[in-house]
This record gives structure tokens, C-alpha cells and sequence, in this order.
């Protein structure tokens, strides 16, 4: 296994997602020492990959079907103008005519090595209400003049894969927008538990995925800091069965800070694919959940 620790000064918990019970934001400063940041991280990360290598959860992760890539691809050259580019963030779609009212129950997820899996298949009104979230015609809008069943390539936990997709096409576009029809799998129960009992000022959450390069050798994850710090950084851990991504903030202020915590996007190197390996935050001892832009990730069991 690998360790790649960035000997950045202390950090500080800057927030909890509160769709995981992870707690609350904390100030920027005030708190107790215990132990040099780096070496926490690092112990923290060792233990959240012998929990999860080799483990039921694990062997239940890769038998399943988990989105790491884009639910929804956006036709060929993207959107042309900001308006549609604003009314695609605000999920404002208007339908012009109908949407079919047949498909098949299950759908086939196939990965290039010959592996298949059968989910459930949403329907074609179904996934447009998942784009759709408002439909105003006086604002910038996107106009859905129809849609058929097809295929798209996403990457996922077990690599690329070729999952049915509902392709809709909108008015004034030469190419659809493509949006996956089947749902992930459940995820399995996680073998190991957040990190609750470290000190504060050792590890924090990360927010979400964004994306894993074609090559899978880079990972682009959302990081949270403070507005008293110098940024978020992001370690590694390696090993055969997972990608452990320690969070932390360089340089935090002390004393009382009262600003929000932020965001920043993050990209780590690895040294080989990620593959079918499961990455992992250290803080949670999770899955790094993937932030699709238009549906909800998958629930944990």
C-alpha cells in the first residue's frame, strides 16, 4: 500500500453533512491538539481500507451497479447559449407533445469484460421529471419535443459501463440529451464508522465526487474549508482494494471566525486506475458519494 501525506498544518472540522448525521460546521480555531494532523489522517485511512478490503461490504459494492460518472450527458458540443446553460442549472424544461408510456420493467448494465447486471428500468416520463424540476415557458427553458430508449456510457464503481439511457430531444439541438434509466443498486452497510471519536481538528468530510478522469488515474472530489484557512488538501491512500481520501484545511486562523464555510473543487493523482476499487473518505469510512446533477445518489441501507 501507498500513503501520500501532506504535512499541512492543523485542521479543523469544518462541516457535517447533514444528510449523514455527521454533526454541525465548526469555528475556525479554538480547538485542542491531539497528535501531528498528518500521522491522524494517515492511521485514519489505514483503518477505514482494512475495514472495507476484503470485506461483505465490499464484495456487495462491486456486484452492484453505483453511478461515479454523469447521470445525464448533454448533447454533442454542449449547450449553446447561456440561457439554455441557465435554464438547464434551474431544471427548467418544458414539454412539447408526448413521452412513450411503454418500456421494459428491468434494463441491462454491461461492463466491458462481459459482466451484467438487470435493475429496474424508469420510464420515459419518469426520467424527464427528474430533469424537470420546474416548467415555466416566460423564462430561459429547455424544450423537450420527445425521447426514446436507448444507450449511454457512464463510468461507474465497477469502470465503464454501458447502461440503458433515455434520449430526449430538444427543440433548436441536432443531438439528444441522454439521462440513465436504471436505478443503482442499495448500498451495503459500511464496515467501519465515521470518524465521531477523533479529536476535532484531525480529518473532515468531503463533500461529493465530481468526476474520475477517462484514464481513472485522477480523481476530482469537492473539498469544504473555512473562510479562515488557506484551502482544503486532499491525501491518498492506496491499496489493492480501495482509494482513501483524507480531507483537511492548510493553515487554519485562529481564534473566533464567524464566515461560512466554502467549497473547492480538488483533483488528486493516483498512481494506477482506480479501477474497481472503492473510494473511500476517511472522515465517514464511506463511499465518496457522486453528486449527479439531476437525481439523487443512492441511499445507504
Amino acid at each position: 500500500m501507498r500513503i501520500r501525506a501532506s504535512h499541512t498544518a492543523r485542521l479543523l472540522v469544518l462541516v457535517a453533512l447533514s444528510a449523514t448525521g455527521l454533526g454541525a460546521v465548526s469555528g475556525c480555531g479554538g480547538e485542542k491538539e491531539a497528535g501531528d494532523p498528518a500521522e491522524v489522517a494517515a492511521t485514519r485511512a489505514r483503518q477505514v481500507a482494512a475495514a472495507w478490503d476484503g470485506s461483505p461490504s465490499a464484495d456487495a459494492w462491486r456486484a452492484g451497479y453505483y453511478p461515479m460518472g454523469e447521470a445525464v450527458q448533454l448533447p454533442r458540443g454542449g449547450l449553446r447559449s447561456q440561457a439554455d446553460k441557465r435554464a438547464y442549472q434551474a431544471q427548467n424544461f418544458v414539454l412539447q407533445g408526448t413521452l412513450s408510456t411503454t418500456w421494459p420493467k428491468d434494463g441491462q448494465v454491461a461492463w466491458a469484460n462481459g459482466e451484467a447486471l438487470t435493475r429496474p428500468l424508469a420510464g420515459a416520463q419518469e426520467t424527464y421529471e427528474t430533469l424537470a424540476r420546474s416548467q415555466v415557458n416566460d423564462i430561459p427553458h429547455l424544450t423537450v419535443t420527445g425521447a426514446k430508449l436507448s444507450e449511454m456510457t457512464l463510468y461507474t464503481s465497477r469502470g465503464p459501463a454501458t447502461v440503458p439511457a433515455w434520449l430526449f430531444t430538444l427543440q433548436n439541438y441536432a443531438t439528444p440529451l441522454k439521462r440513465a434509466a436504471v436505478s443503482p443498486s442499495k448500498l451495503p452497510p459500511p464496515p467501519v464508522k465515521p470518524a465521531h471519536d477523533l479529536p476535532a481538528g484531525q480529518l473532515a468530510p468531503l463533500g461529493r465526487l465530481v468526476r474520475i478522469a477517462g484514464d481513472g488515474r485522477s480523481v476530482s472530489v469537492i473539498a469544504i474549508h473555512g473562510a479562515c484557512d488557506d484551502g482544503p488538501s486532499v491525501d491518498v491512500l492506496e491499496t489493492r482494494g480501495s482509494v482513501v481520501l483524507s480531507a483537511s484545511v492548510k493553515n487554519p486562523e485562529t481564534g473566533n471566525c464567524s464566515a461560512q464555510a466554502g467549497e473547492k473543487q480538488v483533483t488528486v493523482k493516483l498512481n494506477r486506475s482506480v479501477g474497481d476499487r472503492i473510494l473511500l473518505d476517511a472522515y465517514t469510512g464511506r463511499p465518496v458519494p457522486y453528486g449527479q446533477p439531476n437525481g439523487p445518489s443512492p441511499s445507504w441501507s
